[in-house]
């Protein structure tokens, strides 16, 4: 009994020492970035594009990064649920529940998510040179959609796989085909949990910076196709960084503060979205 004891004393100490450290790694970071941030905050940052000479200490913004950023994000999420929606409904629907090539696919996204971004930098950076492509808002959403699809495709596999089985079940004994199954019970039951992934996704994608700086490229401009190179906030911050000049170093800051207070929403988006539709959820 005393041995019990001390044990849960030992995991409830742990468990409050690691919350701790979580908490104030979080404050500490968006201390930082809000005290230096806000000071260089300013309505040209967000609402002008670069001028000649920006990222040299010249006037300007970087209105071409947050809509870049944007582009790609969307457009990277948006092709990551083309290949995955239907894929997870083929895992829990279509497939039987001990389908071979139903694990072959989950291992192989499993090894995908493991992979450092910069790897899937390089891998587009390779196919380009092969198609004879130039870096572009096109391959920069080709490159982060594969990144990302492994996030959304895992997390929305394991909504539908944790979903009443007895739904499914009750379906197919009313008469239901597999697609009304598929779209008319499964998805929407499991809709609070897909809209997460896809904005998880989302936040991973708008976050990077190491798989488009070899593909995505980068530009002052706001792109008018997808085949103009793109810019994006996390390039424009390591960029604004890595500058000698101490006032353009300090800019990176509130463009560090927008890119945090953008995944910040998406973060609260996603909690909303759980607590509106989860009415819906049995």
């Amino acid at each position: 009994m005393n041995l019990r004891k001390a044990e849960e004393k030992l995991f409830n100490i742990l468990m409050r020492i690691a919350a701790c450290i979580i908490f104030g790694s979080l404050f500490a970071i968006s201390f930082t970035i809000l005290v230096k941030g806000i000071p260089n905050m300013s309505w040209d940052m967000i609402s002008k594009t670069p001028s000649g000479g920006f990222y040299l200490g010249k006037e300007g913004g970087i209105l071409n990064a947050i809509i870049g950023s944007f582009y790609l994000a969307i457009g990277a999420t948006i092709f990551a649920l083309i290949l995955t929606i239907p894929m997870v409904i083929y895992m829990n629907v279509y497939a039987s529940p001990n389908s071979r090539l139903s694990n072959i696919v989950r291992l192989c996204l499993d090894i995908m998510f493991g992979i450092p971004s910069i790897v899937y930098g390089a891998f587009g950076f390779v196919l380009m040179l092969f198609l004879g492509l130039k870096v572009s808002l096109l391959a920069g959403i080709v490159v982060v959609g594969l990144l990302i699809l492994p996030i959304i495709a895992r997390t929305m596999d394991e909504v539908m796989r944790n979903a009443p089985k007895e739904l499914k079940d009750a379906s197919f004994s009313l008469g239901a085909t597999k697609w009304e199954t598929a779209f008319k019970v499964m998805v929407r039951q499991s809709l609070p949990g897909l809209a997460t992934a896809a904005l998880l996704g989302f936040g991973r994608a708008i976050g990077d910076a190491a798989s488009v700086i070899f593909t995505a490229g980068f530009t002052d401009n706001i792109p008018h196709s997808i085949n103009d190179p793109v810019a994006t906030l996390p390039l424009a911050i390591f960029f604004q960084l890595s500058s000698p000049i101490a006032e353009v170093r300090e800019r990176a800051y509130a463009a560090a503060l927008i890119l945090t207070i953008i995944i910040f929403g998406i973060s609260l988006l996603s909690r909303y979205l759980i607590k509106k539709y989860s009415k819906h959820t049995v």
